[in-house]
């Protein structure tokens, strides 16, 4: 098995300990791993399977298969490959986010063994059901972003979250916040929430060039621009939504820990009561997410794509980053 760095070769790690098909000789069966980028810098699934090809001669392998992070389309109609096989030379590759991102481990056996059965033997391939070839692009797509990991933008964009809580630490005590918090209605306070989620996600693109272009002008770039665009925007939102539910947490026990409603209430010549702090914490948070957009700015790009992206769309971020210049 020859894998792509980080989470595909995790997962052939997890693998290595399939057994051959039933019936084939146990004592010879070996399982070679080999974590190599064999298809980062490539965009189709014929160039990927070229390299596995060149690597099976090299190492003498009787059957190799190739996992990547890497979506992959059928260049016939358009549908999304889960796999692409060549029996003849006993080479396949597996994309990974075809699976669909949950159960990565028990659904990557399963494709694996269906791999290895239908090449091993090609009566026996004849003779069974063969593994689904095509994917769905919803299914696709949940794969892509669960594999950028939007759980952990904001640890890794660490100048944004120092300040976020900066922002909402000073914002929780500031009178005129107070004022401002309980003049909105519920309905104000659902735009700024909508809002301030909108203008992170948007500055995070713009900040660290994160739009996809096509190479060229053909459907098939296009596409794939607009899928790679769609599961950024996902995975970003993803993560700015798990940002601000943590902002609201920290600033409402911040609030609960630190201020006294009737003191407040005194200086701002009003009844309050801790039901306020609640709608005070709803209004920071959208403030300090707003204030960590501004803290993104102190962060490179290559540290907004290394928290927005999984290791091999990093890598090709990066590297498409790097012709533009």
């Amino acid at each position: 098995m020859m894998a792509d760095p980080a989470a595909p070769t995790k997962i052939a790690r997890l693998l290595s300990d399939i057994q051959p098909p039933s019936g084939d000789d146990r004592e010879g069966w070996d399982i070679e791993l080999v974590s190599e980028p064999f298809a980062m810098d490539c965009e189709d699934v014929e160039t990927a399977l070229a390299r596995l090809r060149d690597h099976a001669r090299q190492h003498e392998w009787d059957i190799v298969i190739g996992l990547t992070e890497l979506p992959f389309r059928d260049e016939d109609d358009g549908r999304y490959l889960l796999a692409e096989t060549d029996p003849r030379q006993r080479t396949a590759v597996l994309s990974l986010p075809a699976l669909g991102g949950f159960a990565m481990r028990e659904r990557a056996r399963h494709a694996v063994r269906a791999i290895v059965s239908g090449m091993a033997d090609h009566a026996a391939a004849r003779q069974s059901e063969p593994m689904p070839r095509f994917t769905s692009r919803w299914r696709l797509l949940v794969g892509m972003v669960l594999a950028n990991r939007p759980w952990l933008l904001v640890p890794g964009l660490k100048s944004a979250l120092v300040a976020a809580l900066a922002t909402g630490a000073v914002a929780t005590i500031n009178s005129t916040v107070w004022l401002l918090a309980g003049s909105l209605s519920p309905w104000r306070l659902i735009v700024a929430t909508i809002a301030s989620i909108a203008l992170v996600v948007a500055w995070l693109v713009i900040d660290g060039e994160l739009w996809d272009r096509p190479d060229d002008s053909s459907a098939d770039a296009r596409e794939r621009s607009r899928l790679y665009n769609t599961s950024t925007l996902i995975t970003l939102t993803i993560g700015v939504i798990i940002c601000y539910l943590a902002l609201y947490i920290v600033n409402l026990s911040w609030a609960l820990f630190v201020l006294d409603p009737a003191v407040m209430g005194g200086y701002l010549h009003t009844t309050l009561g801790y039901g306020d702090l609640f709608v005070l914490s709803w209004f920071v948070a959208s403030a300090a997410t707003v204030g960590g957009a501004l803290g993104t700015g102190l962060e490179s790009e290559e540290a907004i794509r290394a928290a927005a992206y999984s290791k091999r769309e990093e890598e090709r971020r990066n590297r498409l980053a790097s012709e533009r210049t």
